[in-house]
């Protein structure tokens, strides 16, 4: 974990934070915890809020050694400031232009992790009307914005519900013109890390109220995490392989977080579903990653020195 390339103290670093995405907040609450843990592990970290009309003068004139990309959601963590960042000359770290489109899709991802032969839920992409006015699939389904992170727009129709969700109509810039529909699964979720080429421990997530919505993720005490998942040792390994094969199909580089469901309810098949990759997993007080890196005996400072190490362009 420890890198052995020597990074100065006079090394700049620019955390980009914020942004304009549905994520703005998460990014400023990950960008500040990245911001100093990188100065107190010796680093001249400058924190930079992005806007639109900013982002590549403030970059061309700060000159960086290393862009930390703290961004969530769409544009940060899609392809395009990774993009800007190729186009600018500047290393950064997390994933590439192309890894991080596709990632970002997740329709599109599942294509490719199926390919790699990790099973995946069954899916399919409906008009927003449709889904706001019939039942797609079978009950119980999921309704998701098919490039959101965090659980925005997340909707799961079961029998209580009352019909198809006729809200998301009010949605649109959330969904786009269609919603992705995606099979239910019951039981556990799971998340399991990747940082370079090692996959980290698995994490079960414990929401304490409904399921693993934005105020589990991010509210104090809105989830439990029980680390090392208490979970049988072969869905544990299997995890573990999903997840970096998840990470390897993609092309991913640095950090990536994998999030699964697992079936453990009485009679059941036992599935274990991969249900995206995050390519720019989050970094606040309440977040998995360094929690898994902890576990694994790195510090936060030690993961963030890691990826700096490991920023570079043409990812």
């Amino acid at each position: 974990m420890r890198s052995e390339k020597l990074i100065p103290d006079e090394t700049v670093v620019a955390v980009l934070m914020g942004g304009w995405s549905a994520e703005r907040n998460v990014s400023l609450s990950s960008g500040e915890a990245c911001y100093v843990a990188l100065k107190n592990a010796g680093f001249n970290a400058i924190m930079i809020d992005v806007k639109r009309e900013t982002i590549s003068s403030v970059l061309m004139d700060l000159k960086p050694h290393v862009a930390f990309n703290a961004l969530h959601g769409k544009w940060g963590e899609d392809g395009n400031a990774s993009s800007l960042l190729e186009t600018l000359g500047i290393p950064y770290t997390h994933s590439g232009v192309l890894a991080s489109a596709i990632a970002m899709h997740k329709e599109k991802s599942k294509i490719l992790f199926k390919e790699a032969g990790i099973p995946v839920a069954e899916s399919k992409m409906v008009d927003l009307e449709v889904a706001a006015t019939t039942h797609p699939m079978p009950l119980p389904y999921v309704l998701k914005p098919v490039a959101e992170g965090s659980s925005f727009g997340v909707h799961i129709v079961d029998r209580t519900s009352n019909g198809p969700v006729a809200s998301i109509l009010d949605q649109r810039a959330l969904f786009g013109d269609q919603v992705m529909v995606e099979r239910f699964i019951p039981g556990k979720e799971l998340t399991c890390a990747v940082i370079g080429d090692v996959a980290l421990g698995v994490i079960d997530i414990v929401p304490n109220v409904g399921f693993y919505d934005y105020e589990a993720k991010y509210a104090q005490g809105g989830s439990r995490h029980i680390l090392p998942a208490e979970i049988p040792n072969d869905v544990y390994r299997r995890c573990q392989k999903y997840a970096l094969m998840a990470h390897h199909a993609l092309g991913c580089r640095g950090v990536t977080r994998s999030d699964f469901r697992y079936d453990d309810t009485p009679g059941d098949r036992g599935e274990l579903i991969l249900l995206e990759i995050n390519t720019q997993p989050g970094m606040t007080g309440t977040s998995l990653v360094p929690e898994l890196a902890a576990h694994a005996g790195h510090s936060f400072e030690e993961l963030l020195t890691w990826m700096v190490n490991d920023a570079s362009v043409n990812r």
